[in-house]
This record gives C-alpha cells, structure tokens and sequence, in this order.
C-alpha cells in the first residue's frame, strides 16, 4: 500500500497509480473537465484562455488534457499545442503524425533486430552430466 498526499489539497490517501490526487480532488477535477468540453462544444471557436476564464480552470489543466487526448477543440479553432519531439503545431495528443509514424518504424526496425540477434542456446554436449567442484 503506497500512501502520498494529494497535489492539489494535500490530504494523504492510497495511491494506486495515475496522478498523485486524492479521490475527492479527481472527482472534482473530472466535474471541472465535463464543465469545460461542454463549453468548447457550445462555443465553436473558442481559445484556451477564454475557456480558462469562463471554466475558472487553468490553462496548463487545459493544455493537460489535450495531451491527454481527453479534450480537442472544434477545426475552425486557433488552439494548438505543439508536437514534444519536433514541435510541430498540433490540435491534441503529445505527437504529430510525422514522429508518431517515425516511432512506430523505429520500433518495429528496432524489434526485427532483436528477434534476429536472439539465438538458441547450443548444447555443449550430447549427453550432459553434473560436474562438482572441490571433490
């Protein structure tokens, strides 16, 4: 059992994995999240900074859950955030399609010459037997 205290109120509470928030703040934090996706759907067009004002949530929470793929705003929308590897402008995810698909290659290729390198182990012999030492 792995006890922490919560990021956001600092009360302590088992921690099972995901972000270190207790059960009550990720409750709240999902409410908060349901408030904002509705207000980008009925406000086509809308930037973070509105959204943040309006939902009284911050913007890194915003920019959180777009690369989180949770939350993507309408195309008509300037809201972009930028690619982690080459920081292309994209509209959600952590990855543009470019350094998604140089990865997965990457892998794969990486993964081949893997499976090639791996050999079975040789029998020394035809009959093996037990030796001891110091006998």
């Amino acid at each position: 059992m792995d006890v922490r205290n919560c990021k956001k109120c600092g009360r302590m509470f088992n921690y099972a994995m995901g972000p270190a928030v207790c059960p009550r703040c990720k409750e709240d934090l999902e409410e908060k999240f349901q408030e904002v996706k509705k207000y980008v759907y009925e406000h086509q067009g809308c930037g973070i900074q509105e959204v943040s004002d309006e939902c009284e949530v911050s913007t890194q929470q915003i920019k959180q859950w777009l690369k989180e793929e949770r939350l993507e705003f309408s195309s008509d929308s300037q809201v972009m955030i930028n690619c982690e590897k080459c920081g292309a402008p994209i509209r959600s995810g952590r990855f543009c399609d470019k350094c998604k698909n140089d990865m997965t290659h990457n892998l794969q290729s990486a993964y081949k010459k893997a499976a090639v390198t791996v050999q079975k182990p040789k029998e020394s012999k035809e009959n093996p037997k037990m030796h001891f030492l110091d006998r």
